[in-house]
């Protein structure tokens, strides 16, 4: 890696995208330089619908980056996510071939690649494979097994597969936009290096990321992902239930969610007054604090009801001991943490991004969680990509095979 390296992480969410782009120096420290965010107009539940509002939508977050910053932009690793989002666990078995039975990393491979032969309809692709861990000869729980004796090697590995036209699209929005892609990255895995520490990851965390559209789930346990999963329902649905009821723009239903929302009723709700514009002409009206509260809340439970039980339908969820981190915009609603810890039973905390210098007032809050995840995601795997390309192995063959076969060989499925 040079002396200085420029990284940039893109979040495409469903309300916003929103760039965030560092430079890393030879001291292996991640120093955030900009950070550019744009209204997100041209997605839906984390899938674009609107290619040309897409494509705008990540030029002006990008160019807003590049000013700060004073850098250009070239490439970035852009996090994915959606409710097409699917994940299984897999499992591989193979001889050890190397010499004098020694796991090589060709075995490795070799391994892994068996783990990832999952039957998947024409219309989806393998994300990410995360190898769980290996097993040589029945002794489990290792981490890294190059080097080790044995006849046997087996590899349990987490698959995420996501919908190829929707990996597509956002490919095509990126590169439309001028910028190429270093990777897809799924949008709570990225938001774990950010949030999450390795003692949390160690002894068993749940993650949930709210955003704008979906509500992303990972539950990592001895140091990691066991679990993916996302809700279709975030922030933006909130927001479209307080326009809906209280009969408000869109835009005045976000005010009133950010500025006056809550899960939670006091005592003195219903003395509190809140200004509610009106749609069209109509006029503008007042509302008690309580009733806006009883418009929110009961999405709010719905969503987290939803991610509860879908984590606790995984074999891990009684090894989860450091409890639960809530990390995007909407965790921000106040009461949110403690509603989680009711529902959810465990203690709760929000995510705060750490592990970098710079613009921390403008990086270091929950919704730019997945922003500062994809470059910390990106410096810890940049340069074993860079060291790998002249080899065409490991992971840089994974990720060329996988955006070959999108843009290539079934292009003309599209």
């Amino acid at each position: 890696m040079s002396q200085v390296e420029i990284i940039a992480g893109l979040d495409i969410g469903t309300t916003k995208i929103n760039c965030i782009v560092a430079e890393v120096n030879e001291h292996e420290e991640i120093k955030i330089l900009g950070v550019g965010t744009s209204p997100s107009d041209g997605l839906r539940y984390g899938v674009v619908v609107d290619v040309d509002k897409t494509v705008h939508s990540i030029r002006t977050a990008v160019q807003q980056a590049e000013a700060m910053g004073n850098v250009e932009i070239n490439t970035v690793f852009a996090g994915i996510a959606g409710d097409h989002i699917r994940s299984i666990n897999g499992r591989g078995v193979v001889a050890i071939s190397g010499e004098n039975s020694e796991v090589s990393p060709d075995d490795v491979r070799r391994v892994i690649d068996a783990a990832r032969a999952v039957a998947l309809p024409i219309d989806r692709e393998i994300i990410h494979i995360l190898p769980q861990e290996f097993i040589v000869d029945e002794q489990r729980g290792i981490r890294d097994p190059v080097g080790m004796k044995g006849v046997r090697l087996e590899a349990e590995v987490h698959i995420v597969t996501g919908a190829i036209a929707s990996a597509q699209n956002i490919h095509r929005c990126i590169e439309k936009a001028g910028y190429g892609v270093s990777d897809l990255v799924l949008e709570p895995l990225s938001s774990s290096f950010s949030v999450l520490t390795d003692d949390e990851k160690e002894l068993g965390v749940i993650l949930i990321d709210i955003g704008g559209g979906t509500s992303d789930l990972a539950m990592f346990y001895e140091g990691c992902i066991r679990h993916t999963s996302v809700v279709a329902l975030g922030g933006r649905n909130v927001t479209h239930d307080i326009a809906t009821v209280l009969r408000t723009p869109i835009d005045s239903a976000e005010y009133l969610k950010i500025n006056h929302g809550s899960v939670f009723h006091t005592d003195n709700d219903k003395d509190i007054m809140v200004d509610v514009d009106g749609v069209g002409n109509r006029p503008n009206r007042k509302i008690s604090k309580g009733l806006l509260i009883d418009v929110i809340a009961p999405r709010m439970a719905e969503i987290l009801a939803l991610a509860y039980e879908d984590v606790k339908s995984s074999d891990y969820f009684n090894f989860m001991a450091t409890g639960l981190v809530l990390t995007g915009g909407a965790s921000l609603l106040d009461g949110t943490v403690e509603l989680a810890e009711k529902i959810f039973k465990m203690p709760a905390k929000l995510g705060i991004p750490t592990g970098f210098s710079g613009m921390i007032a403008e990086a270091g809050k929950p919704q730019c969680a997945t922003g500062v995840g994809l470059v910390i995601y990106g410096y810890k795997y940049k340069s074993e990509l860079g060291e790998l390309s002249e080899g065409e192995e490991g992971i840089y063959h994974f990720i060329k095979e996988r955006l070959r076969r999108w843009f290539g060989g079934i292009a003309g499925l599209f």
